[in-house]
């Protein structure tokens, strides 16, 4: 630890100044420390896992397989809803790191480089507008938020657009200082969110760069002017490349990733993802941006500062409210798109931490170490039925939502027992620091997330992963066969093709129904329809505990009383 805040600014008023100690922030390298050890668990020892992992596996894949980055194809099929700077990075880890684990695992790394990417800018970004001390209080914040925590883990495009935002905001706020600089991370950071999720991070960054000027008169100068300037040509790079290549390759395929994945998403012209409610994020974020959003409340509240020029909360709170709108309008909506907010949040926790007091204070103090130790007594009490029977009733439980034969593996429990112990240790070095709450909450997600992807791991794995229901297809399928499909996923075709080489026709896209064989992914339809007449079941599958789809192969002309084979419950 490093005492970093002066001793007088914490001398009460008549005490004597040798009776007080001195406020004390974590250190820098137990910090990252901290992001490192948080990263890592979760990013190897696993297929991937539905339901956005597979598909995007499936793109990068083909990079792989092909080495064409301008098209991005999924199971032999364009699939344009988003750039491909993440497809391209985590390729690249594959290639580096496959000879050492599985390719997937290997692709995943990109997923943790962002992610600690996103952390490092997000505590440059808390420095820069608070001071010396508090970057490392606002990466903690923003890491510890509910909804981050699945997130940086998976092998999805997100973290590359969670780091392009962080890199962004960074470079606005040090503009004022170093407005070249600023400018050029400005741009870089919506170049970066650009490339990794389309239209979504240029259009937030341009709408809070116009808005900052409206907000407040420091905005309004020359040497801001300079700063978006050299954003503009910092970011025109990885707004042209891409773009144009793809252009000149197959314009059509453009016209499609421009007008239907951006803009026909945006307002709602077609049915390609998930619909937004009244009130989304109203009633998201309170759970997906705990403990930032309550501690952002009370700088907007209690702060008045932040409605005079100069204050370090306009900028997190311009953010966060074009952020908001623009989100809240979009006719798309999922709480993965709110991860962007996790960042002015953040910043504006670090403040609202600085104002606790009383018995507020010392509740939120108490639920941090208070939360964690039930989710961890929950989580290893849980361990030990399922793998030990006892009780039975809670075992039964727990495998009949992930269905497997529980093994002890003596690397997983001891590296939990190293985070258990570790977060113990923390919260006793810990207790008399300043920024209590941050750094024992984050620690406590660093130990919970810890454990939960080393003894959970296996369980977790036998339900999401699709690695028996394609070795069951292709036993019940002949060598080489046509197929056709009805229905089935983008992360389902993603995955048949990397584990068992199966490439379906689909008849969704208008392909010649000729195969010999016919597959249906079925979700809530109670009976099998066959494709046709003359059509004969030979299998059906499942993912262990899945009761929200399951898959039936179809053989045409088969011979009556042909046995038949099934994988899952």
């Amino acid at each position: 630890m490093k005492t970093i805040v002066p001793l007088k600014e914490v001398v009460k008023k008549g005490t004597p100044e040798a009776t007080v100690e001195a406020v004390r922030t974590p250190g820098v390298w137990w910090v990252v420390i901290l992001c490192v050890a948080w990263v890592v668990p979760g990013l190897v020892g696993h297929d991937p896992w539905k339901a956005d992992e597979p598909y995007t596996f499936g793109l990068v894949n083909h990079i792989l397989r092909t080495g064409d980055w301008v098209v991005p194809t999924l199971a032999g099929e364009p699939f344009l809803e988003k750039p491909p700077l993440f497809f391209i990075t985590a390729a690249g880890f594959a290639r580096l790191f496959s000879p050492l684990m599985p390719l997937h695992d290997a692709a995943r790394l990109a997923a943790g480089f962002y992610s600690l990417v996103a952390l490092l800018f997000a505590g440059l970004s808390g420095r820069e507008l608070f001071g010396k001390g508090k970057g490392r209080i606002a990466a903690l914040l923003v890491l510890g938020c509910i909804g981050l925590q699945p997130t940086a883990h998976k092998l999805i495009t997100d973290t590359a657009l969670f780091a392009g935002f962080s890199v962004a905001l960074y470079g606005l706020a040090l503009c004022s200082r170093r407005h070249l600089t600023g400018g050029f991370l400005l741009g870089t950071g919506t170049g970066m969110g650009f490339m990794a999720k389309g239209l979504l991070a240029p259009g937030l960054l341009g709408l809070i760069a116009m808005a900052l000027p409206l907000a407040a008169s420091e905005w309004r100068s020359r040497r801001y002017a300079v700063t978006l300037a050299v954003a503009l040509v910092a970011a025109a790079p990885w707004f042209v490349v891409w773009p144009y290549a793809l252009y000149l390759k197959a314009p059509h395929l453009f016209d499609e990733w421009l007008w239907v994945q951006n803009f026909g998403r945006f307002l709602g012209h077609n049915d390609l993802g998930p619909k937004n409610k009244p009130g989304f994020y109203l009633y998201t974020l309170p759970w997906y941006a705990w403990p930032a959003l309550p501690l952002a409340i009370p700088s907007v509240v209690k702060e008045r500062s932040w409605r005079r020029s100069g204050s370090p909360l306009l900028l997190p709170l311009t953010a966060f409210v074009v952020m908001l709108a623009v989100l809240s309008l979009s006719r798309d909506a999922r709480g993965l798109y709110a991860l962007p907010m996790l960042l002015p949040l953040g910043f504006l926790a670090v403040r609202g931490e600085e104002l606790l007091n009383g018995r507020f204070a010392r509740g939120l103090n108490s639920a941090a170490v208070v939360i964690p130790t039930v989710a961890a007594l929950l989580l290893w009490g849980g361990w030990l039925a399922m793998t030990t029977g006892v009780p039975a009733v809670v075992s039964d439980a727990i495998l009949r939502r992930h269905p497997h034969d529980p093994v002890v593996r003596p690397f997983l429990v001891v590296t939990a027992l190293l985070y258990t112990v570790a977060w113990g240790v923390a919260v006793w070095r810990c207790r008399r620091i300043g920024p209590r709450f941050s750094v024992i909450w984050g620690a406590g997600m660093v130990m919970v997330w810890g454990v939960v992807m080393t003894l959970w791991l296996p369980w977790q794995d036998a339900g999401k992963s699709y690695r028996g229901v394609a070795a069951s297809l292709v036993q019940a399928m002949s060598p080489h066969a046509c197929i056709s499909s009805r229905g089935l996923g983008e992360s389902e075709r993603a995955m048949f093709e990397y584990l068992a080489g199966i490439v379906t026709k689909r008849v969704e896209v208008g392909a010649p129904v000729g195969c010999t064989l016919h597959l249906d992914q079925l979700r809530s339809e109670p009976k099998d329809s066959p494709p046709a007449a003359g059509w004969v079941k030979v299998w059906e599958g499942r993912r262990p505990g899945s009761n929200d789809e399951r898959f039936v192969l179809w053989r045409r002309g088969d011979i009556p009383g042909r046995s038949r084979v099934s994988a899952g419950p």
